[in-house]
């Protein structure tokens, strides 16, 4: 079931198309990729979602009704690139503060936030000034008070900047619990290691338009050019130009081939044993989300003729 539809949405600034009707679905429970380079409509869509701006086109179905920004925001956690943090409050107090906006209790706040900083050691923090955090623990501190409320819907936009790989593993690991917990979670980062790593789901926007849509393992599927890394006891030295494969480079103690138009994997083993060759491994190399959102946002010939969508 979708928590978040937007339905053709469009926002313009003077002439410029900053979201050109744009759709997309986010299902309950999922961690939702939403990536693009600088100035491709990503923020503005997070402004419309959170109401900030309202669309010039379209609309948002927020849970199954219209959004409607002023009752629920409230169900919203945004954790902004640019952070929102009050320099010369204390994190405790601050916490506080931002809990109470949220609608929470006195007495809930400070137990979830007691909870929250345990669990990230910030227990010591809490009459520390923000103006003294470093970025990464000043990182730390905006995400709780993020999720804090337990809202429905989580965006974060480049959550993991400035954190060190232990603290990165830290909120990594807590928004699996999130999403685990039933809360929808958008995330938005440059980082595609990341993406590969957390997501279900993404979609890639570019000038303010969609251009790919699905789950993380289908568009590596939808962008794979059959070509594969082959272990072997000797070298292949020459190929001739009837084998079904050409040799394209070598990975480690492998070699890397990409299979000719109309064979297949079975054809290429075949050829190898036929040879006399002894395989100890034969893998097919995926394309990674870097290497298919280069591909896309600089406009190769592939990228512009092949934009797959899926359910």
């Amino acid at each position: 079931m979708a928590l978040l539809e937007l339905q053709n949405l469009k926002k313009y600034f003077a002439t410029q198309k900053a979201v050109d009707d744009i759709s997309l679905t986010v299902e309950k429970g999922q961690i939702f990729g939403l990536l693009g380079p600088n100035g491709a409509g990503k923020t503005t869509l997070i402004r419309m979602i959170t109401g900030i701006f309202y669309p010039d086109e379209g609309q948002i179905i927020f849970d199954g009704k219209k959004f409607d920004p002023i009752k629920d925001v409230g169900y919203i956690g945004y954790m902004p690139e640019e952070r929102g943090l009050y320099k010369k409050m204390k994190i405790g107090e601050q916490a506080m503060y931002l809990a109470q906006l949220k609608g929470l209790s006195h007495s809930d706040a400070q137990s979830k936030i007691k909870k929250w900083f345990a669990r990230f050691e910030m227990d010591s923090w809490w009459n520390k000034k923000v103006e003294d955090l470093s970025k990464g623990m000043g990182q730390k501190l905006q995400f709780v008070t993020t999720v804090l409320h337990e809202p429905k819907l989580i965006i974060l936009d480049e959550p993991f900047s400035g954190l060190d790989p232990v603290n990165s593993n830290l909120i990594k690991d807590e928004i699996f619990n999130l999403a685990q917990g039933g809360s929808t979670i958008i995330f938005s980062t440059h980082r595609m290691e990341q993406v590969e790593e957390i997501c279900n789901h993404i979609v890639l926007v570019n000038k303010g338009k969609k251009i790919l849509d699905g789950t993380v393992k289908g568009i590596k599927q939808d962008f794979k050019e059959n070509i594969y890394s082959v272990g072997m006891n000797q070298p292949l030295s020459q190929v001739p130009a009837t084998a079904p494969f050409e040799l394209t480079g070598h990975l480690e103690d492998r070699h890397v081939i990409r299979i000719k138009e109309g064979s297949g994997p079975n054809e290429v083993l075949r050829y190898l044993l036929d040879q006399g060759g002894s395989i100890h491994s034969f893998n097919e190399i995926l394309p990674s989300l870097n290497d298919i959102f280069i591909k896309l946002v600089e406009g190769t010939p592939t990228a512009r003729q092949f934009q797959p969508v899926h359910a």
